[in-house]
């Protein structure tokens, strides 16, 4: 049981990320994988798997920056307006079993719920629009507004500025190993992976503990007892 991993009792805050942990991450990699290539291919005259093979290199070198989450960035250099892009696949847009119950339990027991993303501003209002989870949390901060990712050094300094927080009270869940590999070099005490960000594949097998599939085995009765003074 994921209970015997987290401390409950010690957590004050909950950060939580957005792509891959809150939501569905097949909007995000459809998105990448086909309809990027799709429609830019068909703006430089190349078939889907041509304009994916000539992107791909240049997806990957920004990997890890913030470049690769900007929409503005994508949108220069590839001479498409991308956030629009999105719309045209925001019905794919899903939010994982177990989010809202879990969320509506953390809020109910007094814990401090901050979401924190990758995520462009633009993205995040379009995503939060069509799922308003942002009604459950106390703060949203996305990696923009700090000039760096949340794998990135300085990340968790510069949230903590904007939202203080103690670290060893801290409870974060996260999709992306290189982000909790980050979160946990910093301090953060309990540190969470989702091996399912993608509802259409099976869950991964990962290298790290703890680790559960999604938000459904997150939801122990422990969540519902008051955040501890």
């Amino acid at each position: 049981m994921i209970d015997s991993y987290i401390e409950w009792d010690r957590v004050r805050t909950v950060l939580l990320d957005m792509d891959g942990t809150l939501l569905d991450l097949q909007f995000d990699n459809r998105f990448w994988r086909d309809h990027v290539p799709l429609r830019w291919g068909e703006r430089n005259g190349l078939d889907p798997d041509a304009a994916r093979a000539a992107l791909e290199p240049r997806f990957r070198a920004r990997e890890g920056t913030l470049d690769w989450y900007c929409t503005d960035y994508w949108s220069r250099e590839l001479g498409l307006d991308v956030l629009e892009l999105k719309r045209e696949l925001e019905h794919l847009i899903a939010v994982h079993p177990g989010v809202h119950e879990f969320l509506h339990a953390v809020r109910a027991s007094g814990r401090r719920l901050v979401l924190v993303t990758n995520a462009h501003a633009r993205v995040l209002e379009l995503k939060m629009h069509r799922t308003a989870l942002d009604q459950h949390f106390d703060a949203v901060y996305s990696a923009h507004e700090f000039g760096v990712p949340k794998e990135g050094a300085g990340f968790w300094e510069r949230l903590q500025a904007a939202e203080p927080f103690d670290p060893a009270a801290a409870l974060f869940v996260d999709d992306s190993l290189a982000v909790l590999e980050a979160a946990r070099a910093w301090g953060i005490a309990q540190v969470v992976a989702i091996t399912r960000p993608d509802a259409r594949f099976a869950p991964r097998a990962l290298d790290w503990r703890p680790a559960v599939e999604g938000f459904v085995q997150l939801l122990p009765h422990a969540t519902m007892r008051p955040r501890p003074d």
